[in-house]
């Protein structure tokens, strides 16, 4: 299983050994005392990518937003969060999320808490579970939708994204 949160610590971290070694070299600034307090109250919207070279084969779960412009094959769960499938992601793969948003091409069912945006250039093979779901023209899609008015049902037990036979039909890795 992949931990976003994990990879993003060891980015973290090589990021500020490297501005650590530029701001030696450098003289200080100044810095606008009211802006940096602001910024920390104000919530991060921090997310991770997924590059268009990559290829994930497994479960992939964390706690920020995800956009995804290569290739997964598993699972997805970002609760909470946003997951936005770009125009060059291919991705087989059942996916939770706060909001889902597809550009590419998904073969998998979708729970989206808030709702489930499925673009254009879009091509979808899955059931999609959402309060709120917009296709728009010229988007492709196969599958069931169901929109229920609370999250509490996309995360019970007897979902079908939440069993291991989903009735989309689909093949899963």
């Amino acid at each position: 299983m992949i931990d976003m949160k994990q990879i993003k610590e060891n980015v973290s971290s090589k990021i500020k050994n490297y501005q650590g070694q530029d701001e030696q070299a450098l003289p200080p600034r100044e810095t606008n005392k009211t802006n940096t307090a602001s910024a920390k109250n104000t919530p991060s919207s921090s997310s991770a990518a997924i590059g268009a070279s990559i290829r994930i084969r497994g479960d992939v779960t964390g706690d920020e937003n995800l956009i995804i412009q290569g290739e997964v094959d598993g699972t997805i769960n970002v609760i909470g969060h946003n997951v936005t499938i770009s125009k060059t992601g291919k991705v087989n793969a059942n996916i939770t999320a706060k909001q889902i948003i597809v550009e590419g091409v998904l073969s998998g069912d979708m729970a989206g808490e808030e709702k489930v945006i499925i673009r254009q250039t879009g091509n979808v093979h899955g059931n999609i579970v959402s309060p709120r779901v917009t296709l728009e023209d010229g988007a492709l899609f196969k599958g069931s939708i169901e929109m229920e008015p609370g999250k509490d049902e996309l995360l019970k037990p007897g979902n079908s994204l939440n069993s291991s036979n989903s009735s989309s039909g689909l093949k899963t890795a």
